[in-house]
């Protein structure tokens, strides 16, 4: 099956990208960057462009069968979903899977929650048959964090004490492969959420039992966490992750048991665990 991953370099896309061709697909990575196009893996094509772009969407789209858009926050993240949705549609690609976030609508007023809002509504009007996913923070994510956690015994992520449920971004992958090339997924919305539920604290314990040493919590002042943030990312982007962790402070971002069923039955086994996964990067 010929299949355009947008964001087919990112966390998710190169998971997705690999499991594709692990499952003997034809994927096409769609990306901005030329140097990243010369790398994607054996047996995967690259097209390079832009979803602010449409006359290079368009032609990444023809001959596909399906499409997996994810695209990532900017500040223009809605006008780029929709690029792509549009795209896909005047191409005639019959199936396409969306990427948003679990529990949206709960915090709608975060810029790339809202952003996700519109764009889910119009796939679900777009006529193509579609499934959306919806995961909730990644694993992967630990990777921001782990020079102040290995060398300095801090865990900076403040997430609070509500708890969220983070899934592997190896999970998402699997689930998006399933939904794009094996029937019984058009018009479903999918949460995507591990079965364990974490804190800064909790996370903190956790990386310190893996690293045989003390790690503390840096806590949830999130004016420190915000000025530390804008020293490696643009403004805006240190604003929208400082909101969306005032969210996870004051209302978690939690995993219900019918989620987690959901999940193993969408997998065919249990989400991945959080702790083999912190064993593994810390190694």
């Amino acid at each position: 099956m010929k299949i355009l991953v947008v964001g087919g370099t990112g966390k998710v896309g190169s998971a997705l990208v690999r499991e594709l061709l692990a499952r003997g697909h034809e994927p096409r990575v769609f990306t901005r960057d030329p140097k990243k196009a010369e790398a994607v893996p054996r047996g995967a094509h690259a097209a390079i462009g832009d979803l602010n772009q449409i006359e290079t969407v368009r032609p990444a789209c023809r001959g596909m069968e399906a499409m997996f858009l994810l695209n990532g926050l900017s500040t223009t993240e809605a006008h780029e979903g929709l690029t792509g949705l549009n795209a896909a549609m005047l191409e005639g690609v019959s199936r396409i899977v969306y990427v948003s976030v679990q529990d949206l609508e709960s915090a709608a007023h975060l810029p790339h929650f809202g952003s996700k809002i519109g764009i889910e509504e119009a796939v679900r009007r777009s006529g193509i048959p579609w499934t959306i996913l919806r995961p909730n923070s990644f694993f992967q994510n630990q990777h921001m964090y782990r020079q102040a956690i290995v060398e300095h015994g801090i865990y900076p992520e403040p997430i609070g004490t509500a708890g969220i449920s983070r899934i592997d971004v190896r999970d998402i992958a699997e689930a998006a492969a399933i939904a794009l090339t094996s029937p019984g997924h058009d018009g479903r919305t999918y949460d995507l959420s591990g079965a364990e539920v974490w804190t800064g604290p909790g996370s903190a314990k956790l990386w310190s039992e893996v690293l045989g040493r003390p790690v503390a919590y840096a806590g949830d002042d999130l004016d420190a966490w915000e000025a530390q943030a804008k020293r490696l990312l643009p403004a805006w982007l240190a604003f929208d992750l400082r909101r969306m962790y005032e969210h996870f402070q004051r209302d978690g971002l939690r995993a219900t048991s019918e989620t987690v069923a959901s999940v193993t039955r969408l997998l065919g086994h249990p989400p991945r665990e959080f702790e083999p996964f912190v064993r593994e990067i810390a190694s």
